[in-house]
C-alpha cells in the first residue's frame, strides 16, 4: 500500500490574485483542507489550502506561497498528496483508490483477468478500469459488491464476478 494518497489535482489559475481550481478526490470536496500541508507527487513543494469557494468542477482556494496568476498557472496539472497516516480509516467495505491500482483482479474460478489501471467515478458510481496481456483494450468493471464480491488488500487480490460477455 502506498504511503502517501493523492487528495487532489490543480486545475489552473481562478482569477488573477493567486486562486487556483482545485480538484479534490476526497468524499467531502471541502476536507482536503483539513489534510493540509498537501505535497507535491515530488515531495519539492508543501501548500496549505484555504478554501474560498465551490465553483463548477472544483474549488477555488488559496495556496500558501501562491500569490499570483501566473505562480498558479505554473502549477496546472500538479496532483497532491498527503501521507497516509494523516487520512481517516475506513470502513471494512471503502477503499482508498491508490490501494486498488495494481492489484491483480481474478474471475470467481481463480483466472487472472488482468490488474486494475485506475478507478473511474463517473457519477454513477466507481469503475475499475482492468488492463491485461489476453485485452485487446482496457476493460471497465463496475465496482459494485455484485460484479466485485471481494476486495482482499492483505492477500493483494480482487475477486471479480463480471457480467456475461464482459471479458
Amino acid at each position: 500500500m502506498s504511503e502517501r494518497i493523492c487528495v487532489g489535482a490543480i486545475g489552473g489559475a481562478f482569477g488573477v490574485k493567486g486562486e487556483v481550481r482545485l480538484k479534490s478526490f476526497t468524499s467531502v470536496p471541502e476536507d482536503i483542507a483539513h489534510y493540509a500541508p498537501l505535497e507535491t507527487e515530488d515531495g519539492a513543494m508543501e501548500f496549505d489550502v484555504t478554501l474560498d469557494r465551490p465553483i463548477k468542477n472544483g474549488l477555488a482556494v488559496h495556496l500558501s506561497g501562491i500569490a499570483t496568476k501566473e505562480q498558479a498557472d505554473a502549477l496546472r496539472g500538479v496532483r497532491l498528496y498527503v501521507p497516509r497516516d494523516r487520512l481517516p480509516s475506513l470502513p471494512d467495505d471503502e477503499f482508498y483508490h491508490a490501494d486498488l491500482i495494481d492489484l491483480p483482479v481474478f474471475d470467481t474460478g481463480g483466472t487472472q483477468l488482468g490488474s486494475v489501471k485506475a478507478v473511474h467515478d463517473h457519477g454513477a458510481g466507481d469503475l475499475l478500469e482492468i488492463q491485461g496481456p489476453g485485452l485487446k483494450s482496457t476493460v471497465l468493471l463496475p465496482f459494485t459488491r455484485e460484479a466485485v464480491p471481494t476486495v482482499d488488500l492483505e492477500a493483494g487480490r480482487i475477486v471479480a464476478d463480471p457480467p456475461e460477455g464482459l471479458f
